[in-house]
């Protein structure tokens, strides 16, 4: 990704302190085949599977965690074609996602949410024909581009059916995108709220007629390159401490043994979840899932607080931040992306009860 890699050392900050490059983002990341990335290549992708769609997006995230989102939501939603039963929607819509001309939003935190009980669906729908008539509100979605986007939504139907996932384009009508959420960072990803209003949802356009029966296939690789942008964040920090302390004498050259320490914990985590997306056990598993997952948000905080010490005064200098202070700020994203770390460790505690219940019942 070399032409990438120099648009980012030039705009990253940029990125993550205004919108004003937003509409660039993901034709830059489609100019170096990324969104290809884990793609089978009869869909148009450069093969391999998931696992490389997650170091791609880590690799992103070490330059900029704004494009890494962005390229996270794009490539969630190309995930979403491919597993999907609709094999006539994939086939429609793949080509245009893979060549970064088409924004696609995951929307589906809520859905994963619903999935671990954390949340009821925001999105309802009543039967229309052989299609359904959605209303509701997404409050967070990112790639919601203002050239035009296709988001993906769990919708529960009015008559009791089971939860579906559709995806709705940005031109239809009663689709309302609203202005760009106020954030602190990460401001070039084109986050911000979406209401529906009586959208009427094609029967070609539903996903899945069966969320809780899909979801759970398609979450480890919507949390696995979830976890991409923490990997991506922490190998960066981690990097530039160990440049750091490296040039270093004295104290900030004691690092060195911390921060070794920290890459080795960070580089096995990261291998246990690749293991994991690829040999399927997370789509039982979920809670060693989530556990990696919380893990892997603490590691971003403990390598930030590394660099943070081998550089010292010089981290409140504006004039030499290095991207810290970007990183800073990038890394108060990672414990509240949806689902949050206060969610996922609520889910586990509710699944660690009903396992000490199904045990006292054997007992």
């Amino acid at each position: 990704m070399p032409n990438l890699v120099h648009w980012l050392r030039l705009h990253a900050d940029r990125l993550d302190e205004s919108n004003e490059l937003a509409e660039s983002v993901l034709p830059a990341l489609a100019a170096d085949q990324l969104l290809a990335a884990g793609v089978p290549t009869e869909y148009g992708g450069s093969g391999g599977d998931v696992r490389d769609a997650i170091e791609a997006i880590a690799k992103v995230a070490e330059l900029s965690l704004t494009t890494a989102f962005v390229f996270w939501g794009q490539r969630c939603f190309i995930e979403f074609m491919l597993q999907s039963p609709n094999r006539a929607l994939a086939e429609r819509r793949l080509p245009a996602l893979l060549a970064g001309t088409q924004a696609g939003a995951s929307g589906l935190s809520n859905a994963m949410k619903f999935l671990s009980g954390i949340e009821q669906l925001q999105i309802t729908a009543a039967r229309d024909g052989d299609g359904l008539l959605a209303d509701g509100a997404l409050a967070w979605v990112t790639n919601l581009r203002k050239a035009g986007f296709v988001a993906a939504a769990a919708v529960a139907p009015h008559d009791g059916a089971p939860p579906m996932v559709v995806a709705f384009d940005s031109q239809l009508a009663g689709v309302q995108r609203n202005a760009d959420l106020d954030l602190i960072a990460l401001r070039g990803s084109n986050t911000a709220s979406v209401k529906l209003t009586q959208v009427r949802i094609a029967a070609g356009d539903i996903i899945s007629d069966n969320a809780p029966a899909w979801l759970p296939q398609v979450r480890p690789a919507f949390l696995g390159m979830q976890c991409g942008m923490s990997i991506g964040l922490a190998r960066a920090s981690l990097a530039q401490a160990a440049r750091i302390s490296q040039g270093s004498q004295g104290r900030h050259n004691a690092l060195s043994p911390r921060i070794a320490a920290l890459k080795e914990t960070l580089e096995i985590a990261a291998a246990t979840l690749l293991a994991g997306v690829h040999d399927g056990r997370f789509v039982k598993q979920a809670p060693a899932m989530f556990r990696l997952r919380i893990q892997l948000a603490e590691l971003v905080q403990q390598a930030l607080m590394l660099e943070l010490q081998a550089m010292g005064g010089r981290a409140y200098l504006t004039t030499q931040q290095q991207g810290f202070g970007r990183r800073w700020r990038e890394s108060a994203f990672i414990p509240i992306i949806t689902p949050s770390l206060t969610q996922l460790q609520s889910a586990l505690q509710q699944f660690d009860s009903q396992q000490a219940l199904k045990q006292g019942a054997q007992a």
